[in-house]
């Protein structure tokens, strides 16, 4: 999703700034912010979207979101791509930007249309940019604690449970205190074995 906006943006519309404003603005904002909006918006009674496709007539779209375990680790992905698709966008269009413009004219010149100068140009050149942004966003999964325990608590259920979920059950409400620093100390390492190879590989490539 990110890329797709960064690609639409590349295009020099109008209004540019406005636009990446609006689409970076919901990485500005917190977990429990979010999280309560989207609690509002998913609500099976009063929610916003029940609320639409009831004006529109689509009574066979409304759905109990959230409160429904088959669908609620869905609801809470949309939300979170939601927030950090402008994030995404802005990484990937600054990888975009930084490709020299001799590629895109030599490109032009043999020919290229729009989607191969893209297919074949730019997207080959957005390694970097690509990998940031799963470092950030595989980190940022491990540690989204807020947001689901705002949105549903971990349930219906288990449904929508991640190892931060179960880590503060098992400390806080059953006192497990053993068997949550080991689930913290996964979280740890699961995060140490993403962001270390990155590492790794920048540090490489700063010496080459």
């Amino acid at each position: 999703m990110g890329l797709l906006l960064a690609i639409m943006l590349d295009r020099r519309i109008r209004f540019e700034s406005g636009f990446r404003t609006i689409y970076a603005l919901p990485f500005a904002l917190s977990f429990v912010v979010t999280a309560t909006l989207w609690a509002w918006m998913y609500d099976p009674s009063s929610g916003v979207l029940n609320t639409i496709f009831g004006k529109l007539h689509l009574e066979f779209l409304k759905s109990r979101w959230i409160t429904d375990p088959k669908i609620a680790m869905y609801c809470i992905i949309i939300a979170l791509i939601w927030q950090f698709s402008g994030y995404t966008m802005i990484i990937y269009l600054a990888g975009i930007r930084s490709i020299p413009v001799d590629h895109y004219e030599a490109a032009v010149i043999d020919g290229a249309s729009t989607w191969q100068l893209y297919r074949y140009v730019v997207i080959p050149q957005l390694v970097k940019p690509t990998l940031s942004a799963f470092v950030v966003l595989m980190v940022f999964s491990l540690k989204a604690f807020d947001f689901i325990w705002v949105l549903t608590r971990g349930g219906p259920g288990t449904s929508t449970f991640i190892l931060a979920v179960q880590m503060y059950k098992e400390t806080f409400a059953k006192t497990n205190f053993a068997y949550g620093a080991a689930i913290a100390t996964i979280l740890l390492l699961m995060a140490l074995a993403i962001v270390l190879p990155y590492l790794y590989w920048s540090y490489r490539g700063e010496e080459e």
